[in-house]
């Protein structure tokens, strides 16, 4: 297979669709867990920009589908955290799972904190919402660490199913 990115985005799209299950049962008691760095940094790590940036760009909007932000807020954030993680990623050892998850903890909290400050003044009362965006990030980071080994492990899988192994794609 020569074409990694649609592989790798039916891959996004899985873990995109267990977090909206998961962010419904947890509306319960008012937290939602972001993922977005989890989302863009395989792509960002092991893939020529040509072939993870389409994938990375197309979960951008997806995710943005059925949120209330302003069309295209997702996919410019989604693709400059891939482009910032394909510029970083010869000074990193980006084979190691521990570097992987640092680098989706990382690009978790750019993203979330920049959402953050873009969506704060559209509140009633920005300062009051603080103790939730801790929560809802402290919960985002815990799962992404949590989920990131095994979503990396499923992503390479993936790939070496569809015959595009990571070695051959750089």
């Amino acid at each position: 297979m020569r074409r990694p990115a649609p592989v790798i985005f039916l891959t996004m799209l899985l873990l995109w669709a267990l977090v909206v299950v998961l962010n419904h049962y947890l509306a319960v008691w008012h937290v939602h867990v972001f993922v977005g760095g989890l989302l863009v940094t395989y792509a960002g790590l092991q893939l020529p920009l040509r072939r993870g940036l389409p994938a990375t760009a197309a979960v951008g909007l997806l995710c943005e589908a059925g949120t209330g932000l302003t069309p295209g807020t997702l996919l410019v954030l989604f693709a400059a955290a891939h482009a910032v993680i394909h510029h970083v990623r010869d000074r990193v050892p980006r084979d190691q799972l521990t570097t992987r998850v640092i680098v989706a903890l990382l690009a978790n909290l750019g993203l979330f904190l920049v959402l953050s400050f873009l969506l704060i003044g559209r509140g009633p009362a920005p300062g009051a919402m603080w103790p939730r965006l801790i929560t809802d990030l402290v919960c985002s980071q815990v799962f992404v660490a949590l989920a990131a080994p095994w979503y990396f492990a499923l992503q390479e899988q993936a790939l070496v199913l569809a015959g595009a192994t990571p070695r051959r794609l750089l």
